[in-house]
């Protein structure tokens, strides 16, 4: 409680900027283990991507063991059963054949009581799969270059890099997180991923306005590194990053364990899952991944090496943080 209350008033400087050895290391296991997962084990993904057929009904007495015993009785072989809603079912197969689907809509209705009428079946052909991935590629293209364009323009180029990297960095893990879970990719999923790429710009956004007007003041006669002053920066934003984060998580963390365990909406898993996971690493990587990768591309111009050096030779810059290009010098 004391070290909350001490955070919350500015009482404690965290050294985001010196600890960049630890925060890269860090990322980099991250990022490993999700390649990892992406390789090993690829993305589930959903129906509307690969194309399938999709029986959905209202049964009271129906476990998920029965109803997928049901379906590959009929010949379906990727049988994918989730529960949804209120004594609601949706059972995922591969694309089946006319005849095939006749047949699980008949058991379906014979083995669960329920008139054949009420077994819905929507096949989705994999043409329509492939054009929606399509789509949803270029929509991420879109994005990004969008997001390059405007941080050029209103920041700087070394800061849109920083930024890029940064959201680069947060959707692999999450989508590594998707893959070691083997939750299903559905459309919903992407715009969680679109929603917490845009969620990983304002965070860094935010940072780089205060660290660009914090350093702008930077000059010869400076008692501050560039790295120091980035720093400073970071911590003035620290409370207001963690407050928005804490109050975009909580509601989301509901949707996730509350919605999807106890009230059985399994089709926000898709969705919520992908901003839960988002918003922590967006949080995490502009703090502690976009501003030390700045701060590493900045110091190595000459002015703010300048600086640094004066500071190093008068003793002005032993107190406070160091970037890579310092540590390394």
């Amino acid at each position: 409680m004391g070290l909350g209350r001490r955070l919350y008033r500015g009482e404690i400087d965290v050294d985001f900027v010196g600890k960049w050895r630890l925060w890269y290391s860090l990322s980099g296991l991250l990022l490993a283990v999700s390649l990892a997962g992406l390789i090993l084990h690829g993305l589930n993904l959903g129906v509307e991507f690969k194309g399938g057929t999709i029986f959905s009904f209202k049964a009271q007495h129906a476990t998920v063991e029965q109803v997928r015993a049901t379906v590959q009785d009929q010949g379906a072989h990727q049988v994918i059963v989730q529960q949804a809603g209120e004594n609601g079912w949706r059972a995922t197969t591969e694309s089946l054949e006319e005849s095939t689907r006749s047949q699980v809509q008949s058991a379906i209705a014979k083995d669960f009581s329920v008139p054949t009428d009420q077994v819905s079946i929507q096949a989705i052909g994999p043409s329509w799969g492939g054009e929606v991935s399509q789509k949803a590629w270029i929509g991420l293209a879109v994005f990004m270059l969008a997001i390059i364009l405007y941080l050029s323009m209103a920041f700087e180029p070394k800061m849109a890099f920083a930024a890029i990297v940064a959201l680069f960095h947060d959707l692999i893990i999450t989508a590594g997180i998707y893959a070691w879970s083997g939750f299903e990719v559905t459309p919903a999923t992407l715009l969680g991923f679109l929603t917490i790429l845009g969620y990983s710009l304002y965070d860094a956004v935010v940072v780089f306005d205060m660290i660009k007007e914090v350093t702008a003041k930077l000059g010869h006669t400076s008692k501050q590194t560039y790295s120091m002053a980035a720093n400073d920066a970071l911590n003035h934003t620290l409370i207001r990053s963690l407050n928005t984060s804490l109050v975009a998580i909580l509601p989301v963390a509901a949707i996730l364990f509350i919605g999807t365990t106890l009230l059985g909406a399994g089709t926000l898993k898709d969705l919520s899952l992908a901003l839960f996971v988002g918003m922590i690493v967006g949080t995490y990587s502009s703090l502690c991944v976009a501003t030390p990768l700045l701060v590493t591309l900045k110091e190595r111009e000459p002015k703010y090496q300048a600086i640094a050096k004066r500071l190093a030779s008068t003793g002005g810059g032993k107190k406070g943080h160091k970037s890579a290009a310092v540590a390394k010098s």
